[in-house]
């Protein structure tokens, strides 16, 4: 395993605007819609304005289920709110015709999991018959703590959390990434974003569940215009 991979609760970009992020969106903060507004337009509007934003909505998970493989997910560019709009209306059309939910063919978790286990094994690892159901495990394997920080976040952004806001680090296929994950009053949803070293120049990432896609359509709609005049 190498720490390396993730890390946990880590000063992120967000330490650049705020004082203290995990306070900046809690719901007796003072000026907290502000944060909000400052947070989706840094980490989200300036992004998909260059091209570089990519909605990524999960779905698969239910009824406490967290099965690897059962995870699906669509992704869309998004350079706009009305690209944003296309992904609800695809979703409403499947729900409204009883068809199934658009997804990709590419696991998310299954075949990374797959590979990393195959790996491990190659090198003469040994490990238990069970570790594919058991995430708590894979950081035993290389790749492993990655893989279960990600399911940590698909997992809370299908079941919720308490906290309103996280940030990690983490490898992603896009590379290092930091997890800004958010579950506020208004929706819950997590952006991946390059360190600062990388953010002008590197994609980014919006990830929500399907539950998510009215309520954070909303949230853009009345924060991204904000700041188009300034």
């Amino acid at each position: 395993m190498s720490h390396n991979e993730a890390k946990e609760h880590i000063p992120g970009r967000l330490n650049e605007l705020f004082a203290d992020p995990y306070r900046a969106f809690e719901n007796d903060t003072d000026e907290r819609q502000l944060h909000i507004r400052i947070m989706l337009h840094m980490l989200l509007a300036r992004p998909m304005a260059r091209g570089q934003m990519t909605l990524r909505v999960i779905h698969g998970w239910e009824n406490g289920s967290c099965e690897p493989t059962d995870l699906q997910h669509i992704d869309y560019a998004l350079n706009g709110v009305p690209d944003f709009k296309r992904a609800v209306q695809d979703f409403t059309h499947a729900s409204k015709h009883n068809t199934p939910l658009p997804a990709d063919n590419d696991a998310l978790l299954g075949a990374p999991l797959a590979d990393a286990i195959a790996d491990a094994e190659a090198e003469g690892q040994s490990l238990a018959t069970d570790i594919r159901q058991t995430p708590a495990h894979w950081p035993a394997f290389e790749g492993g703590l990655a893989l279960y920080t990600l399911f940590k976040m698909y997992h809370r952004l299908v079941y919720g959390e308490d906290d309103t806001y996280r940030c990690s680090q983490c490898m992603t296929p896009l590379g290092l990434r930091e997890i800004h994950e958010f579950h506020l009053e208004e929706g819950e949803f997590a952006l991946l974003v390059p360190p600062a070293k990388y953010f002008m120049s590197e994609p980014s990432l919006l990830v929500l569940h399907e539950s998510q896609l009215d309520p954070i359509e909303q949230l853009l709609e009345e924060s991204l215009p904000l700041f188009d005049n300034f």
